[in-house]
């Protein structure tokens, strides 16, 4: 009589350990929605600032994997003619409407609050990937994790042409930062 209730508690158990560790693996994965996209070019005639803050990631914090995706029309400038000229003559939002990141991030413990890290993989603007290795900031806070980015893409890698009357306003280089705040994902 005693076996079928130990089996019965024995499943229980075996259960609530399984309910457990899929909950833990879940925790290791992140995502957000409403990331920052900041780029900058400072000239002599005139600085050039553009934010998309429709920006999306998912983080898996136990293999490192991270991915984004940013919809260029969504970059937001000072001026609407930056905007138009930026979708239209360089970026060619038509046919190249997003840009994305796919690569590994290094350098953390989940453990630790804050770390410093780097993230090596392919960054895809214009259509054309390109092996990118930049450094960056992890910061864990409970249950969410902030990642902030600095670095530096040069147009010509990604075949953006600028007209040469522009080169006075459009830098060779443009400064990208990235910011995102990550969820558990559920």
């Amino acid at each position: 009589m005693m076996a079928p209730k130990i089996i019965n508690m024995m499943n229980k158990i075996i259960l609530v350990l399984l309910i457990m560790a899929s909950q833990m693996a879940m925790a290791q994965k992140y995502k957000s929605e409403k990331g920052s996209i900041k780029f900058y070019s400072e000239e002599i005639l005139e600085d050039i600032t553009a934010i998309n803050n429709k920006a999306r990631s998912v983080f898996d914090a136990e293999t490192g994997n991270i991915v984004f995706s940013v919809t260029m029309r969504d970059f937001n400038f000072e001026k609407s003619l930056m905007k138009e000229h930026f979708n239209e003559k360089y970026i060619e939002s038509e046919k190249y409407p997003k840009a994305t990141f796919k690569g590994k991030l290094s350098g953390y413990e989940t453990g630790k609050k804050n770390a410093s890290v780097q993230a090596e993989g392919e960054l895809t603007i214009h259509g054309i990937s390109q092996p990118i290795k930049v450094t960056g900031s992890l910061e864990f806070k409970g249950n969410n994790i902030k990642l902030h980015s600095v670095f530096f893409v040069k147009l010509v890698d990604y075949h953006i042409k600028v007209p040469e009357l522009m080169f006075q306003k459009i830098a060779e280089e443009i400064e990208v930062f990235v910011d995102f705040e990550y969820l558990p994902y559920e």
